[in-house]
């Protein structure tokens, strides 16, 4: 299997707080790979420090097969990253299709706004009428998801994409992944949402205190039940 992403020894800071502590991760090509952790274990800086958006990190991240660490964020996306924050990031004052017209090529092979309206309904149903700013919290999260498959990147790093959704969102967002995968994207999730991720992850790496405390296969998460309880107190 062919490896896009490979994290090693990565610490992280933002201004003096040390936030990352020696992450070691691997991503396979079309793999689809859950960070799991409590708020605070460091989740979100090792998506943030592979984009390189915090102010200093050290150590190695190598996107196929080019070492990134000391890269400008724009130049890290041109590998066909695409970045997806908590905070969805689109622009509220644009209908849906102004959005999608929008985001900038990348790589090869972004997606057409109607292989987008196939894979989001919902969106092909608001593409003329909705700003973003009237779009419910899920539709405004498929479109976010929408306008990184645009760009044609094909590692997706995904920041907690169901927080605050109702379950029928949830579900559709669910089945949205099943789809990448199909595809041959390969995506990494941040995830609070544990019922979402398992049976979507091939792979899970669980943090704590800014560090990899335990990493297993989907084959193995039954048997890691009490340890995940531990760790998540799911």
């Amino acid at each position: 299997m062919a490896e896009v992403l490979r994290v090693e020894h990565l610490h992280a800071w933002y201004g003096e707080s040390h936030i990352l502590h020696g992450v070691d991760l691997t991503v396979n090509k079309g793999e689809v790979v859950t960070l799991l952790g409590r708020n605070g274990s460091g989740r979100t800086t090792t998506l943030k420090s592979i984009m390189g958006l915090v102010g200093r990190r050290s150590g190695s991240i190598v996107v196929n097969g080019q070492e990134t660490v000391a890269w400008p964020t724009h130049r890290v996306a041109h590998l066909g990253i695409g970045y997806c924050p908590e905070e969805r990031a689109i622009f509220s004052s644009l209908s849906v299709e102004e959005n999608l017209m929008l985001p900038p090529r990348i790589g090869e092979g972004g997606m057409s706004v109607e292989e987008i309206y196939e894979m989001f309904p919902n969106l092909r149903e608001r593409r003329k009428t909705a700003q973003g700013t009237k779009l419910s919290g899920g539709e405004q999260q498929m479109l976010a998801m929408a306008r990184i498959l645009r760009t044609g990147a094909h590692l997706l790093l995904l920041d907690e994409i169901t927080e605050g959704l109702a379950p029928v969102i949830v579900q559709a967002l669910g089945r949205v992944i099943v789809k990448l995968k199909e595809r041959g994207f390969t995506i990494v999730l941040v995830e609070q949402n544990f019922r979402f991720a398992a049976p979507l992850a091939d792979r899970f790496y669980v943090m704590e205190h800014g560090k990899i405390a335990e990493s297993f296969t989907a084959s193995e998460l039954e048997s890691k039940t009490q340890l995940l309880h531990e760790y998540l107190g799911v």
